[in-house]
């Protein structure tokens, strides 16, 4: 293993997200949220919009997207390269390649060719002085576990391509336990557009924007058939109607919610809308109930039961006293709240149990990866290039637990 002295002298660290890409240097407050993908647009065929560059698109209506990652895993490599340049470039960070050290998240149940691949990619292309590659829940669970008391930690990471749950016990992942839904925002994104589409207008072609609209007006329900109940009303008893007003790329440059007093149903001068009703809570309600739309997986509480009953007796406790939510879906209103009910109904009654919801689920991996760095033992951690000369991939894939 390399010594202190011989640690290279920056930490870039760099969450590989499906849909974005958290990356900052570990001494950065924050890291900055670029898109990973490229986008082309209708109004500008010729040009392609790698990353953070879909900000110069001047109409985002009917955004063609080429993700390198599909279903969660890395399948298209000369995009996420691309990707890859656009970030560790002149665009944004500039990254001194051989001084600097790369933490890297990879996707848990990773194939073995694709994590191949990234160790060849990360030493031979672009030549760092030496990585770590993580899967995002272990740097959540070492902030958590940095941060608190409690011996076990349960990450719920819930992102753009699938939800994962993760068992950790003193910052060791307990692989056999871990359990995968697949459910995450691309679904939900979808499934909004069909909706949509159905009732009101066509809106399939308009992912970037129905996204926005998800983000915008969806939430979690507490009480499913109550809401139900209240969005049938056509009086102003409905309290869940919204009027959300389309973009149009000339005024309009980002759509908006109308306030609830505004909300009338009827389009002002040059404007269009859409009304936004049990499709506001129907939506995320996939999350909990995937077989809804035909999809035969556990809602995410009955998921986290079953993992924790999957562990030993003993340590099940601990796990439900600390229970984790990270990722872009568990920044709905009030999934935190929906969650927590729904696992204290199914939970042992002797067990306490405790759900925190991350301060910014989108960048807690990263944040924990900043942190981890400054560990007097992260040198343990990595692998350097002299090491990837002389051992070879099988020394990668020996020393990193993904």
């Amino acid at each position: 293993m390399p010594s202190v002295s011989e640690m290279a002298s920056n930490v870039f660290v760099m969450d590989n997200g499906g849909y974005n890409i958290k990356a900052g240097y570990s001494t950065d407050p924050e890291p900055r949220l670029i898109p990973n993908g490229i986008m082309k647009a209708k109004s500008e065929r010729r040009r392609q919009f790698i990353g953070t560059q879909i900000d110069e698109c001047k109409d985002y209506s009917g955004l063609y997207y080429a993700y390198p990652c599909q279903r969660g895993y890395v399948g298209n490599w000369d995009i996420e390269k691309q990707v890859w340049d656009h970030v560790l470039g002149p665009d944004h960070f500039n990254v001194d390649f051989k001084e600097t050290c790369c933490i890297v998240t990879e996707p848990y149940f990773n194939f073995v060719a694709m994590q191949e691949t990234m160790i060849e990619v990360l030493f031979e292309d672009y030549k760092f002085h030496s990585i770590y590659r993580v899967n995002p829940g272990t740097l959540s669970a070492y902030k958590s576990q940095r941060t608190s008391s409690e011996i076990g930690c349960l990450v719920v990471d819930t992102g753009f391509s699938f939800t994962h749950i993760i068992p950790y016990i003193k910052g060791k992942k307990l692989r056999n336990s871990t359990r995968r839904i697949d459910v995450g925002g691309k679904i939900m994104t979808n499934h909004l557009k069909e909706i949509v589409s159905y009732r009101q207008l066509n809106v399939m072609d308009e992912t970037y924007v129905m996204n926005q609209v998800k983000e915008d007006v969806c939430y979690v329900t507490t009480d499913f058939v109550q809401d139900m109940k209240i969005a049938e009303l056509r009086t102003k008893e409905n309290t869940i109607v919204r009027d959300y007003v389309l973009p149009d790329y000339t005024v309009i440059r980002r759509g908006y919610v109308r306030p609830p007093e505004e909300t009338t149903g009827r389009a002002k001068e040059n404007e269009q809308l859409i009304r936004m009703n049990n499709e506001r809570f129907m939506v995320p309600e996939i999350l909990f109930r995937p077989s809804d739309i035909n999809i035969r997986e556990m809602g995410i509480p009955e998921a986290i039961v079953h993992c924790i009953e999957s562990c030993s007796p003993a340590i099940q406790p601990h796990l439900y006293k600390n229970i984790l939510l990270t990722g872009g879906n568990a920044c709905f209103p009030g999934f935190q709240e929906r969650v927590y009910s729904e696992v204290r109904s199914e939970a042992n009654s002797l067990f306490d149990v405790k759900i925190t919801k991350a301060n910014n689920p989108i960048t807690e991996a990263w944040s924990g990866g900043a942190l981890i760095s400054t560990d007097p033992e992260f040198h343990k951690l990595v692998v350097t290039r002299k090491q990837f000369d002389e051992h070879g991939i099988g020394y990668c894939m020996e020393k990193f637990d993904i």
